[in-house]
């Protein structure tokens, strides 16, 4: 793909992640209704697309449950404010092994390893525009604890995103992920050309470093769409990165917590401080219809 700045870019805000962050921060939304609020307080400052996971509104933990995803999503189509709905489909493929002695039996407390229908329930249910797609299985920061997204499943999955006529957004944490969505879709599994969202600097996926970005921007097709995002304090170098490079941007707290150094952040700022730096470099955020328009979505009304 030749390098050629984005002029019109579209911000995608990830409101508050599966990580365990809701501790570390005061801003990190809980409840369904503090996400939903946090969603559309992000599309006011801006962001088009607002990606949410839902969390247990007692202790903050990252949950699957249908119920707190039906509520994000009719308080959000319900707002006042105009946005592209994305929620998660990357919950339920978590394994957790034992020691490295004894990797068996696994871990119960960390494993969560569910089947391609439960893992997609609340896409069913709820019918976002979009929902991701995590194109590959990865070891991450914790010593024993394995993201598995086989093959088979990624099959099951596209499949079933492609006959809901949601979109997938591929989730690239390294680049053999992208070689698996672009086999995806040439066997007809995804539809083409696709969304691709390139993940950087998590732990241990692709580094954030500008070759790695640069040879990840390099594996996606020229006709598709692809955001990028770096992972904590690099979050907004890599707005302004992902731009020159051709793409659009996602922020949010699922990401990063800091506005700057020692001032905790908000969705909506850190939204508003992306729009700023693209405006700066001379390029337009556009709005949801331009996104659907984009992207061929297919909007969704309250139920």
């Amino acid at each position: 793909m030749p390098l050629e700045m984005n002029k019109e870019v579209f911000i995608t805000c990830a409101v508050t992640g599966s990580g365990g962050t809701q501790d570390r921060s005061p801003h990190v939304p809980r409840s369904p209704e503090e996400i939903a609020n946090s969603a559309i307080a992000a599309a006011k400052a801006g962001a088009a697309v607002v990606h949410c996971h839902v969390r247990d509104p007692e202790t903050g933990t990252p949950s699957r449950k249908v119920e707190y995803y039906r509520e994000v999503t009719d308080l959000i189509r319900a707002a006042d404010v105009d946005v592209v709905l994305n929620l998660t489909a990357g919950m339920g493929g978590d394994i957790v092994f034992g020691s490295p002695d004894a990797p068996l039996p696994l871990n119960e407390a960390g494993t969560d390893m569910i089947g391609a229908k439960e893992r997609m329930a609340h896409v069913v249910e709820c019918l976002p525009e979009i929902c991701t797609l995590d194109c590959g299985t990865m070891n991450f920061a914790e010593a024993d604890y394995v993201m598995v997204n086989t093959p088979g499943m990624l099959q099951a999955m596209g499949s079933m995103m492609t006959e809901l006529g949601v979109k997938p957004e591929i989730e690239a944490f390294d680049a053999g992920h992208l070689w698996y969505a672009k086999q995806l879709a040439k066997d007809g599994i995804l539809d083409s050309p696709a969304l691709v969202q390139l993940c950087m600097g998590v732990p241990w996926g692709a580094p954030d470093d500008l070759n790695t970005f640069m040879a990840m921007v390099n594996n996606v097709p020229s006709d598709w769409t692809f955001s990028g995002f770096g992972l904590g304090r690099n979050q907004m170098a890599y707005v302004a990165a992902s731009v020159l490079a051709g793409g659009h941007v996602r922020v949010g707290l699922e990401d990063n917590l800091w506005l700057e150094k020692g001032v905790l952040a908000e969705n909506w700022q850190l939204v508003d401080r992306a729009k700023t730096i693209i405006e700066s470099m001379g390029a337009k955020v556009i709005g949801p219809e331009a996104v659907r328009e984009k992207l061929g979505l297919t909007k969704r009304m309250p139920k």
